[in-house]
Protein backbone atom coordinates (compact mmCIF):
# COMPACT_ATOMS: atom_id res chain seq x y z
CA UNK A 1 0.00 0.00 0.00
CA UNK A 2 1.51 3.41 -0.94
CA UNK A 3 2.81 5.60 1.85
CA UNK A 4 0.64 8.67 2.25
CA UNK A 5 2.12 11.93 3.37
CA UNK A 6 0.42 13.51 6.35
CA UNK A 7 -0.56 17.05 5.36
CA UNK A 8 0.09 19.84 7.84
CA UNK A 9 -2.94 20.45 10.04
CA UNK A 10 -4.42 23.97 9.71
CA UNK A 11 -4.05 25.82 12.97
CA UNK A 12 -7.61 27.00 13.40
CA UNK A 13 -9.48 23.62 13.08
CA UNK A 14 -7.02 21.97 15.46
CA UNK A 15 -7.54 24.65 18.08
CA UNK A 16 -11.30 24.48 17.68
CA UNK A 17 -11.30 20.69 18.08
CA UNK A 18 -9.00 20.83 21.09
CA UNK A 19 -11.23 23.44 22.72
CA UNK A 20 -14.35 21.42 22.01
CA UNK A 21 -12.83 18.27 23.47
CA UNK A 22 -11.60 20.14 26.52
CA UNK A 23 -15.03 21.62 27.07
CA UNK A 24 -16.70 18.21 26.78
CA UNK A 25 -14.24 16.55 29.16
CA UNK A 26 -14.40 19.29 31.79
CA UNK A 27 -18.11 20.20 31.77
CA UNK A 28 -19.19 21.83 35.01
CA UNK A 29 -21.30 19.79 37.39
CA UNK A 30 -23.26 22.95 38.05
CA UNK A 31 -24.72 23.02 34.52
CA UNK A 32 -28.43 22.33 34.96
CA UNK A 33 -28.78 21.37 31.28
CA UNK A 34 -26.05 18.73 31.38
CA UNK A 35 -27.16 15.12 30.99
CA UNK A 36 -26.24 12.75 33.86
CA UNK A 37 -23.87 10.72 31.64
CA UNK A 38 -21.99 13.90 30.74
CA UNK A 39 -21.39 14.68 34.41
CA UNK A 40 -20.40 11.22 35.61
CA UNK A 41 -20.01 7.98 33.70
CA UNK A 42 -20.20 4.81 35.77
CA UNK A 43 -17.17 2.61 35.36
CA UNK A 44 -15.00 5.39 33.95
CA UNK A 45 -12.30 6.43 33.54
CA UNK A 46 -11.11 3.26 31.77
CA UNK A 47 -7.40 2.77 31.10
CA UNK A 48 -6.10 0.27 28.56
CA UNK A 49 -2.48 -0.83 28.20
CA UNK A 50 -2.08 -0.79 24.43
CA UNK A 51 1.14 -1.20 22.47
CA UNK A 52 3.19 0.63 25.08
CA UNK A 53 0.61 3.39 25.46
CA UNK A 54 -1.66 4.03 28.39
CA UNK A 55 -5.02 4.84 26.80
CA UNK A 56 -7.48 6.54 29.15
CA UNK A 57 -11.11 7.16 28.30
CA UNK A 58 -13.12 9.44 30.58
CA UNK A 59 -16.41 8.17 29.16
CA UNK A 60 -17.69 5.74 26.54
CA UNK A 61 -16.88 6.95 23.00
CA UNK A 62 -19.77 8.43 21.05
CA UNK A 63 -17.92 9.39 17.85
CA UNK A 64 -15.33 6.69 17.21
CA UNK A 65 -13.38 6.67 13.95
CA UNK A 66 -11.88 3.38 12.71
CA UNK A 67 -9.02 3.78 10.24
CA UNK A 68 -8.81 0.12 9.13
CA UNK A 69 -11.36 -2.46 8.11
CA UNK A 70 -10.21 -4.88 10.82
CA UNK A 71 -11.09 -2.63 13.76
CA UNK A 72 -14.21 -1.45 11.95
CA UNK A 73 -15.60 -4.97 11.73
CA UNK A 74 -14.94 -5.62 15.40
CA UNK A 75 -16.78 -2.44 16.41
CA UNK A 76 -19.69 -3.29 14.11
CA UNK A 77 -19.78 -6.87 15.46
CA UNK A 78 -20.04 -5.42 18.95
CA UNK A 79 -23.15 -3.50 17.87
CA UNK A 80 -21.47 -0.10 18.08
CA UNK A 81 -22.43 1.40 14.71
CA UNK A 82 -24.37 4.17 16.45
CA UNK A 83 -21.17 5.17 18.30
CA UNK A 84 -19.09 5.47 15.11
CA UNK A 85 -18.44 8.66 13.17
CA UNK A 86 -16.41 7.22 10.31
CA UNK A 87 -14.45 4.34 8.75
CA UNK A 88 -11.61 4.10 6.24
CA UNK A 89 -9.09 1.83 4.44
CA UNK A 90 -11.12 -1.01 2.95
CA UNK A 91 -9.74 -4.00 1.03
CA UNK A 92 -12.92 -6.10 0.83
CA UNK A 93 -16.70 -5.83 1.14
CA UNK A 94 -17.80 -5.67 4.77
CA UNK A 95 -18.21 -8.96 6.64
CA UNK A 96 -21.50 -10.75 5.96
CA UNK A 97 -24.23 -9.79 8.41
CA UNK A 98 -22.80 -6.33 9.00
CA UNK A 99 -23.96 -4.69 5.77
CA UNK A 100 -26.83 -2.72 7.29
CA UNK A 101 -24.83 -1.53 10.29
CA UNK A 102 -21.91 -0.54 8.09
CA UNK A 103 -24.15 1.44 5.73
CA UNK A 104 -25.16 3.69 8.65
CA UNK A 105 -21.56 4.78 9.30
CA UNK A 106 -19.92 7.44 7.09
CA UNK A 107 -16.99 6.21 5.00
CA UNK A 108 -14.25 8.83 5.23
CA UNK A 109 -12.17 7.23 2.48
CA UNK A 110 -11.80 3.90 0.68
CA UNK A 111 -8.09 4.08 1.47
CA UNK A 112 -6.25 6.07 4.16
CA UNK A 113 -7.81 9.50 4.81
CA UNK A 114 -5.83 12.64 5.51
CA UNK A 115 -5.40 13.78 9.10
CA UNK A 116 -7.77 16.68 8.41
CA UNK A 117 -10.43 14.33 7.01
CA UNK A 118 -10.25 12.20 10.13
CA UNK A 119 -10.54 15.28 12.34
CA UNK A 120 -13.51 16.57 10.34
CA UNK A 121 -15.48 13.63 11.78
CA UNK A 122 -14.89 15.12 15.27
CA UNK A 123 -13.70 11.81 16.78
CA UNK A 124 -13.53 11.14 20.49
CA UNK A 125 -11.72 7.80 19.95
CA UNK A 126 -9.61 6.55 17.02
CA UNK A 127 -8.80 2.90 16.27
CA UNK A 128 -6.54 1.23 13.71
CA UNK A 129 -5.43 -2.29 12.86
CA UNK A 130 -1.83 -1.42 12.07
CA UNK A 131 0.99 0.55 13.66
CA UNK A 132 1.71 1.92 10.19
CA UNK A 133 -1.74 3.54 10.08
CA UNK A 134 -1.25 5.37 13.37
CA UNK A 135 2.40 6.17 12.94
CA UNK A 136 4.88 8.06 10.79
CA UNK A 137 3.82 7.93 7.17
CA UNK A 138 0.28 6.91 8.11
CA UNK A 139 -2.83 8.99 8.71
CA UNK A 140 -1.13 10.60 11.73
CA UNK A 141 0.84 9.53 14.77
CA UNK A 142 -0.92 8.61 17.97
CA UNK A 143 0.70 11.62 19.59
CA UNK A 144 -0.90 13.97 17.04
CA UNK A 145 -4.36 12.75 17.96
CA UNK A 146 -3.62 12.59 21.68
CA UNK A 147 -2.35 16.19 21.73
CA UNK A 148 -5.89 17.14 20.72
CA UNK A 149 -7.37 15.03 23.51
CA UNK A 150 -8.37 12.12 21.26
CA UNK A 151 -7.40 8.70 22.69
CA UNK A 152 -6.18 6.09 20.19
CA UNK A 153 -6.05 2.31 20.03
CA UNK A 154 -4.02 -0.03 17.79
CA UNK A 155 -4.76 -3.73 17.34
CA UNK A 156 -2.45 -5.60 19.74
CA UNK A 157 -1.92 -8.28 17.07
CA UNK A 158 0.27 -5.76 15.23
CA UNK A 159 2.40 -4.84 18.22
CA UNK A 160 2.34 -8.02 20.29
CA UNK A 161 5.39 -9.74 21.68
CA UNK A 162 7.63 -10.90 18.90
CA UNK A 163 6.28 -8.52 16.21
CA UNK A 164 8.95 -6.29 14.70
CA UNK A 165 7.42 -3.55 12.57
CA UNK A 166 10.79 -1.97 11.80
CA UNK A 167 12.26 -4.93 9.95
CA UNK A 168 10.96 -3.77 6.57
CA UNK A 169 7.86 -4.55 4.52
CA UNK A 170 4.99 -5.74 6.69
CA UNK A 171 7.34 -6.59 9.54
CA UNK A 172 8.31 -9.94 10.97
CA UNK A 173 7.40 -12.15 13.90
CA UNK A 174 9.69 -14.14 16.12
CA UNK A 175 6.67 -15.61 17.92
CA UNK A 176 3.51 -16.97 16.28
CA UNK A 177 0.35 -14.91 16.41
CA UNK A 178 -2.43 -16.62 18.34
CA UNK A 179 -6.18 -16.09 18.24
CA UNK A 180 -5.92 -14.86 21.82
CA UNK A 181 -4.57 -11.58 20.42
CA UNK A 182 -7.76 -11.15 18.39
CA UNK A 183 -9.93 -12.11 21.35
CA UNK A 184 -7.99 -9.69 23.55
CA UNK A 185 -8.65 -6.85 21.10
CA UNK A 186 -12.37 -7.60 21.14
CA UNK A 187 -12.39 -7.55 24.94
CA UNK A 188 -10.42 -4.29 25.06
CA UNK A 189 -12.70 -2.49 22.63
CA UNK A 190 -15.80 -3.76 24.40
CA UNK A 191 -14.36 -2.47 27.68
CA UNK A 192 -13.55 0.90 26.11
CA UNK A 193 -17.21 1.26 25.20
CA UNK A 194 -18.44 0.03 28.59
CA UNK A 195 -19.92 -3.29 27.46
CA UNK A 196 -17.62 -6.09 28.55
CA UNK A 197 -20.43 -8.65 28.55
CA UNK A 198 -21.02 -8.10 24.85
CA UNK A 199 -17.32 -8.62 24.23
CA UNK A 200 -17.30 -11.93 26.10
CA UNK A 201 -20.36 -13.08 24.20
CA UNK A 202 -18.69 -12.33 20.87
CA UNK A 203 -15.48 -14.11 21.89
CA UNK A 204 -17.46 -17.17 22.99
CA UNK A 205 -19.26 -17.32 19.64
CA UNK A 206 -15.97 -17.09 17.73
CA UNK A 207 -14.39 -19.86 19.81
CA UNK A 208 -17.39 -22.06 19.06
CA UNK A 209 -17.08 -21.36 15.32
CA UNK A 210 -13.41 -22.41 15.35
CA UNK A 211 -14.21 -25.60 17.26
CA UNK A 212 -17.04 -26.49 14.88
CA UNK A 213 -15.00 -25.78 11.75
CA UNK A 214 -12.01 -27.89 12.74
CA UNK A 215 -13.76 -30.81 14.47
CA UNK A 216 -12.43 -34.10 13.13
CA UNK A 217 -10.18 -32.41 10.56
CA UNK A 218 -6.79 -34.06 10.05
CA UNK A 219 -4.52 -32.44 7.49
CA UNK A 220 -1.07 -32.86 9.00
CA UNK A 221 0.44 -34.08 5.71
CA UNK A 222 -0.94 -31.17 3.66
CA UNK A 223 1.18 -28.12 2.82
CA UNK A 224 -0.56 -24.79 2.21
CA UNK A 225 0.72 -21.69 0.46
CA UNK A 226 -1.02 -18.34 1.04
CA UNK A 227 -0.82 -15.86 -1.83
CA UNK A 228 -2.01 -12.38 -0.92
CA UNK A 229 -1.17 -10.26 -3.98
CA UNK A 230 1.19 -9.39 -6.85
CA UNK A 231 1.93 -11.76 -9.72
CA UNK A 232 5.47 -10.64 -10.63
CA UNK A 233 6.89 -10.87 -7.10
CA UNK A 234 4.16 -12.48 -5.01
CA UNK A 235 3.47 -11.67 -1.38
CA UNK A 236 3.28 -15.05 0.35
CA UNK A 237 2.59 -15.75 4.00
CA UNK A 238 5.44 -16.44 6.37
CA UNK A 239 5.20 -18.66 9.39
CA UNK A 240 3.66 -16.62 12.06
CA UNK A 241 0.93 -14.17 11.09
CA UNK A 242 -2.79 -14.78 10.60
CA UNK A 243 -2.22 -17.51 7.96
CA UNK A 244 -0.04 -19.29 10.50
CA UNK A 245 -2.89 -19.22 13.01
CA UNK A 246 -5.24 -20.60 10.34
CA UNK A 247 -2.78 -23.34 9.39
CA UNK A 248 -2.31 -24.44 12.99
CA UNK A 249 -6.06 -24.48 13.59
CA UNK A 250 -6.69 -26.85 10.66
CA UNK A 251 -3.65 -28.98 11.51
CA UNK A 252 -1.82 -28.47 8.21
CA UNK A 253 1.66 -27.18 7.30
CA UNK A 254 2.68 -23.81 5.84
CA UNK A 255 4.95 -24.22 2.80
CA UNK A 256 6.97 -21.22 4.02
CA UNK A 257 6.99 -21.90 7.75
CA UNK A 258 10.73 -21.23 7.79
CA UNK A 259 10.15 -17.56 6.87
CA UNK A 260 9.45 -15.15 9.74
CA UNK A 261 8.61 -12.12 7.61
CA UNK A 262 4.88 -11.39 7.73
CA UNK A 263 4.44 -11.20 3.93
CA UNK A 264 7.76 -11.82 2.17
CA UNK A 265 8.01 -11.47 -1.60
CA UNK A 266 9.18 -14.85 -2.89
CA UNK A 267 9.98 -15.77 -6.49
CA UNK A 268 8.01 -18.41 -8.36
CA UNK A 269 11.07 -20.64 -8.79
CA UNK A 270 11.21 -21.05 -5.01
CA UNK A 271 7.49 -21.77 -4.97
CA UNK A 272 8.03 -24.48 -7.59
CA UNK A 273 10.70 -26.05 -5.38
CA UNK A 274 8.29 -26.16 -2.42
CA UNK A 275 5.38 -27.34 -4.63
CA UNK A 276 2.53 -26.82 -2.10
CA UNK A 277 -0.43 -29.22 -2.04
CA UNK A 278 -3.02 -26.42 -1.81
CA UNK A 279 -2.88 -22.72 -2.66
CA UNK A 280 -4.95 -20.38 -0.50
CA UNK A 281 -5.69 -17.42 -2.75
CA UNK A 282 -6.38 -13.88 -1.61
CA UNK A 283 -9.58 -12.67 -3.28
CA UNK A 284 -9.22 -8.89 -3.02
CA UNK A 285 -11.48 -6.14 -4.35
CA UNK A 286 -8.93 -3.32 -4.13
CA UNK A 287 -6.88 -2.26 -7.19
CA UNK A 288 -3.33 -1.68 -5.95
CA UNK A 289 -1.31 -4.70 -7.09
CA UNK A 290 -1.36 -7.06 -10.07
CA UNK A 291 -3.62 -10.12 -9.84
CA UNK A 292 -5.80 -8.92 -6.96
CA UNK A 293 -8.88 -11.10 -7.43
CA UNK A 294 -8.93 -14.88 -7.04
CA UNK A 295 -10.00 -15.17 -10.68
CA UNK A 296 -6.98 -13.15 -11.87
CA UNK A 297 -4.62 -15.18 -9.67
CA UNK A 298 -5.92 -18.49 -10.96
CA UNK A 299 -5.64 -17.29 -14.57
CA UNK A 300 -2.01 -16.35 -13.91
CA UNK A 301 -1.19 -19.64 -12.19
CA UNK A 302 -2.63 -21.72 -15.03
CA UNK A 303 -0.93 -19.81 -17.87
CA UNK A 304 2.46 -18.83 -16.47
CA UNK A 305 5.28 -21.29 -17.37
CA UNK A 306 6.76 -21.02 -13.86
CA UNK A 307 3.51 -21.99 -12.11
CA UNK A 308 1.30 -24.03 -14.42
CA UNK A 309 3.05 -27.30 -13.52
CA UNK A 310 2.65 -26.90 -9.77
CA UNK A 311 0.79 -29.84 -8.24
CA UNK A 312 -1.87 -27.58 -6.74
CA UNK A 313 -2.40 -25.87 -10.11
CA UNK A 314 -2.60 -29.04 -12.18
CA UNK A 315 -5.12 -30.49 -9.73
CA UNK A 316 -6.91 -27.14 -9.26
CA UNK A 317 -6.52 -27.19 -5.51
CA UNK A 318 -7.47 -23.61 -4.71
CA UNK A 319 -9.13 -22.11 -1.63
CA UNK A 320 -10.23 -18.47 -2.14
CA UNK A 321 -10.02 -16.26 0.93
CA UNK A 322 -10.78 -12.60 1.55
CA UNK A 323 -7.84 -10.31 2.19
CA UNK A 324 -9.20 -9.43 5.62
CA UNK A 325 -9.19 -13.11 6.62
CA UNK A 326 -5.44 -13.12 5.90
CA UNK A 327 -4.90 -10.22 8.30
CA UNK A 328 -5.03 -10.66 12.09
CA UNK A 329 -8.66 -9.73 12.65
CA UNK A 330 -12.08 -11.07 13.49
CA UNK A 331 -12.12 -12.36 9.91
CA UNK A 332 -9.26 -14.77 10.70
CA UNK A 333 -11.98 -17.02 12.18
CA UNK A 334 -13.72 -16.84 8.82
CA UNK A 335 -10.38 -17.85 7.30
CA UNK A 336 -10.22 -20.95 9.49
CA UNK A 337 -13.76 -21.89 8.47
CA UNK A 338 -13.10 -21.39 4.76
CA UNK A 339 -9.76 -23.23 4.70
CA UNK A 340 -11.22 -26.11 6.74
CA UNK A 341 -14.19 -26.34 4.37
CA UNK A 342 -11.86 -26.13 1.37
CA UNK A 343 -9.70 -28.98 2.63
CA UNK A 344 -12.76 -31.12 3.23
CA UNK A 345 -14.04 -30.29 -0.26
CA UNK A 346 -10.71 -31.33 -1.77
CA UNK A 347 -10.93 -34.68 0.00
CA UNK A 348 -8.22 -34.07 2.59
CA UNK A 349 -10.37 -34.61 5.69
CA UNK A 350 -10.13 -38.03 7.29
Amino acid sequence: MPVLRTPALPRTPALLLASALLFTACGSSGDDDAKPEEISAAGYPVTLDNCGHQVTLKSAPKRAVSLNQGTTEILLSLGLADRMAGTATWTDPVMKGLEKANASVPRLADNAPSFEKALDAEPDFVTASFVSTLGKGGVATREQFEKLGVPTYVSPSDCSAGKDNDSGGDGSRSEPLTLDAVYGEIRNLARAFGDEKRGEKLVASLRKRVSTATAGLHASDISLMYWFANSQSPYLAGCCGAPGAITRAVGAKNAFSDTHDEWPQINWETVADRDPDVIVIGDLTRRQQTAETAKAKIRFLETNPATRNLTAVKKKRYVPLSGQAMNPSIRTIEGIENVAAGLRGLGFAK
